[in-house]
């Protein structure tokens, strides 16, 4: 089910699937009904993947009452290969600061931060999922379990929907899987992607734009380093997922 390969023969810098060729496709998907999740953990490989792909069901829940607990893996500390351990460190705390502004501007619980090393998730998968059952198994029934999908392409993505699948599976919560690189790799209608299983999130416009708000806290991603250097993520990167929209797989 990985999709390392289609991510990695799909360069940053060449910008990947445009938002016109999403736009035009026109994905006509069922749309999920939020009105059944009675309590929600959502888990991101790296601060930031929880906003950019589920931070508009997220607020939406909160907004309705429904207890929302985000849990990130790692902090994000590889973001930049080159950077000193001293650096590392200091960007870790950074991006965690930057999770908790977005989590306030979302109105969902404080995260939790579980500090594995960012770009080694699938080295302490097993862990992962104990710790996700653990958080699960105190949660009502029927908890929807969301996490990054098992075939973004990113490996610690798919790491992280890995566990929660196997969490999910222990505790009896709902799995529902989100993708943020597969909108970059992937192209409509390909068939690496499990269209049968996708819904859309329903967005409102008051939804969009506390996710946007929320997205632009990662300023570590957003910005470059340096004058004259390059963000982590490109200036379409964003933009490309508020066009397309919140998609899960359930």
């Amino acid at each position: 089910m990985s999709n390392s390969g289609r991510l990695a023969a799909a360069p940053l810098r060449d910008g990947g699937t445009p938002e016109t060729v999403w736009a035009a496709a026109g994905l006509d998907l069922p749309a999920l009904e939020l009105s059944t999740c009675p309590d929600l953990v959502v888990v991101g490989a790296h601060p930031d993947d929880e906003t950019l792909g589920f931070g508009v069901a997220m607020t939406m829940l909160a907004d309705a009452g429904v207890r929302v607990q985000v849990v990130s893996a790692s902090d994000g500390g590889a973001a930049f290969p080159d950077a000193t351990p001293r650096q590392r460190h200091t960007l870790e705390q950074t991006r965690r600061a930057e999770l908790h502004a977005a989590a306030d501007e979302l109105g969902v619980s404080t995260p939790i931060s579980l500090g594995l090393p960012d770009g080694e998730i699938a080295q302490h998968e097993r862990h992962l999922t104990d710790v996700l059952v653990e958080i699960l198994a105190g949660r009502p029934a029927g908890t929807w379990c969301a996490a990054t999908w098992r075939g973004d392409g990113h490996p610690d993505h798919e790491a992280v929907g890995r566990a929660a699948a196997h969490a999910a599976d222990v505790t009896g919560a709902v799995l529902v899987e989100y993708p943020v690189w597969m909108w970059h790799w992937a192209s409509p209608g390909d068939g690496a992607v499990p269209w049968s299983r996708a819904f859309a999130v329903p967005a409102t416009s008051a939804a969009i734009t506390r996710k946007t708000a929320a997205a632009a806290h990662f300023r570590s991603q957003f910005t470059p380093p340096e004058p004259g250097g390059e963000p982590v993520l490109p200036a379409y990167f964003l933009p490309r997922l508020l066009s397309v929209g919140e998609v899960i797989f359930r």
